[in-house]
């Protein structure tokens, strides 16, 4: 069962060393992703899952201890570990999950056994709320983080240009994160997404449907579009 869940950006750029002299610009944003991994640790989970975006063979399953590093962007000496533990081998973490265990790591995570659950972004609504349903199945005490961003096209500057669409957009999955109405993320169209390069939508539909009879609150911790990217934090509990 679902007990708690944490919505936080996946962009490198939350991590200090990738940032560089722009790590500043961030920091109200890691600030508000440590608050909703202490959410996540007060409601006592049994594990955690992380889910984020990834397609093509880096989708699937990543087990405790897998591997990630940021030296696809440039950083050396950056090496992460989902949880802690032994560490495993296989598949190195992509780019989200491997912001997913910095975040973890930075906040010093001890609250539960990590695993993490990489969505391609294309694998349509049906697919994601029947993957979440799946993960909150059976009795354990679960909790999710799950990292996305919203559109990337709020201004002219943006990763996908302007799209006046993205606005509204946005704001309707800040409405719906920071109320958990799984209806709500279940609704969001998935071409719009695509359109708008919303990352977030497939790990925020998985959410929806491990969420749908769980009753949790939430709350909005943070919201703003830096770089024309829209990111949330929320905390579901």
């Amino acid at each position: 069962m679902l007990v708690a869940a944490a919505v936080c950006p996946c962009p490198p750029l939350l991590v200090p060393e990738v940032a560089a002299g722009a790590a500043g610009e961030l920091a109200a944003a890691r600030t508000a992703c440590s608050d909703a991994l202490a959410v996540l640790a007060a409601s006592r989970p049994d594990r955690l899952v992380v889910v984020g975006p990834a397609g093509g063979d880096a989708a699937g399953s990543y087990p405790q201890g897998s591997p990630g590093s940021f030296r696809r962007f440039g950083v050396p000496g950056t090496e992460v570990r989902l949880g802690t533990g032994e560490a495993a081998g296989g598949r190195e973490l992509p780019a989200a999950l491997a912001v997913a265990a910095w975040l973890l790591d930075h906040t010093t995570w001890s609250a539960a056994p990590v695993s993490g659950l990489a969505v391609d972004p294309a694998l349509g609504t049906d697919g994601c709320l029947a993957a979440g349903r799946e993960l909150a199945a059976g009795p354990e005490r679960t909790a999710l983080l799950v990292l996305g961003d919203s559109s990337a096209c709020r201004t002219v500057k943006a990763p996908g240009y302007l799209d006046e669409r993205a606005a509204g957009f946005d704001a309707a999955a800040a409405r719906a994160l920071g109320t958990a109405d799984t209806a709500a993320l279940a609704a969001i169209d998935a071409d719009l997404a695509t359109a708008l390069q919303a990352a977030g939508r497939a790990p925020w539909q998985v959410l929806a449907g491990a969420a749908e009879v769980a009753g949790l609150d939430g709350r909005l911790l943070y919201e703003d579009a830096p770089y024309g990217v829209g990111y949330l934090v929320a905390a579901w509990s």
